[in-house]
């Protein structure tokens, strides 16, 4: 599992930052999902070899224009690039009306069905690749976070099961290890009733704008990552400049370390804070506020950087991270 940052600014794009956007890509390199698609999201994603017909499903973690003002246009661009096959879009509800009214009023028609999901009745998401469950987060709006767990983990096929349940072997078998349900012979079969895991899933927390990292303890249990916003220092939230439900890199980096999660990926940075240091506030300043409250390993994204998350749990730099020249 991969982490490919589109976007690590909050609320206005930079010159080296563009506004927020997230691809978590399967082991496969083709099938991805998009967290968030702030404004410009599409052309961050022709520097990437991510496409838009591997693209999975959408998930928007609140209404802020830094987050999804991106989504008609690229909505409109796999359109227009032919992708056929259904798109399944987890949002606020608000989101499924504005993105609607936009396509029609510039008559952008669609070859494919766009399946919306209401993040405030969400009961969860999944696929044969992951599963998915939705956080609430504190912010001016309502916000969320989202925990992606890896559904089939190196899988192995129960045999004893399938062979008490009287599933002759065959093709059968093959779809269940791939994660397809079936039917047989009048029976409904689900994949996960026949697979066993071979090492403990992979989980990967993202989190939405939010003031209280604390809302997200439960579902950073056994959690592997958590990328979450750092917006500012103390020093300026001290100053009052933190009124906008945001939290400090100092106070999300003490939570990771009371929870014990091995890796943290800091993101969503003010503006204020530049790359050279030297030149007024600076991300060195992040960097340090963090490392003084949290042990693990710490990372402060940056636009195009990739992350690679072993089957070991360990988080690193893949080698495929894309230059800040590409």
């Amino acid at each position: 599992m991969d982490l490919l940052f589109l976007g690590t600014s909050s609320g206005t794009p930079t010159k080296a930052r563009n506004v927020s956007g997230l691809a978590l890509v399967e082991d496969s390199g083709k099938g991805w999902y998009l967290i968030d698609c702030g404004e410009a999201t599409q052309h961050q994603l022709l520097r990437t070899p991510l496409t838009l017909h591997g693209l999975r499903a959408i998930f928007i973690t609140h209404v802020h224009g830094d987050h999804c003002f991106g989504l008609p246009g690229l909505l409109a661009s796999a359109g227009m690039a032919r992708r056929q096959e259904p798109l399944e879009i987890i949002a606020p509800a608000a989101i499924e009306g504005w993105v609607r009214a936009t396509l029609e009023m510039s008559q952008s028609r669609l070859p494919y069905e766009l399946r919306f999901h209401a993040i405030e009745t969400f009961e969860g998401w999944r696929n044969p690749q992951v599963r998915v469950e939705a956080i609430a987060l504190s912010h001016r709006v309502p916000s969320w976070g989202y925990c992606f767990t890896e559904a089939r983990p190196d899988p192995r096929l129960d045999i004893e099961k399938l062979d008490r349940d009287g599933i002759t072997r065959g093709p059968l078998w093959g779809q269940l290890v791939r994660g397809h349900d079936v039917e047989s012979q009048g029976r409904s079969l689900r994949s996960e009733d026949y697979l066993l895991s071979t090492r403990p899933p992979r989980r990967v927390v993202i989190a939405g704008d939010n003031d209280r990292p604390e809302l997200l303890r439960d579902a950073c249990q056994d959690a592997h990552v958590l990328v979450h916003e750092a917006t500012y220092t103390q020093p300026i939230a001290d100053a009052g400049k933190n009124d906008l439900g945001h939290s400090t890199a100092a106070q999300v980096a003490a939570f990771a370390q009371t929870v014990g999660l091995p890796n943290l990926v800091l993101t969503h940075f003010s503006a204020r804070y530049q790359t050279a240091p030297g030149r007024g506030l600076s991300m060195d300043d992040i960097q340090a506020k963090a490392a003084e409250r949290y042990q693990g390993e710490l990372f402060l994204a940056k636009d195009l950087l990739r992350l690679r998350l072993g089957k070991d749990g360990v988080l690193g730099f893949d080698n495929r991270t894309i230059s800040d020249e590409a």
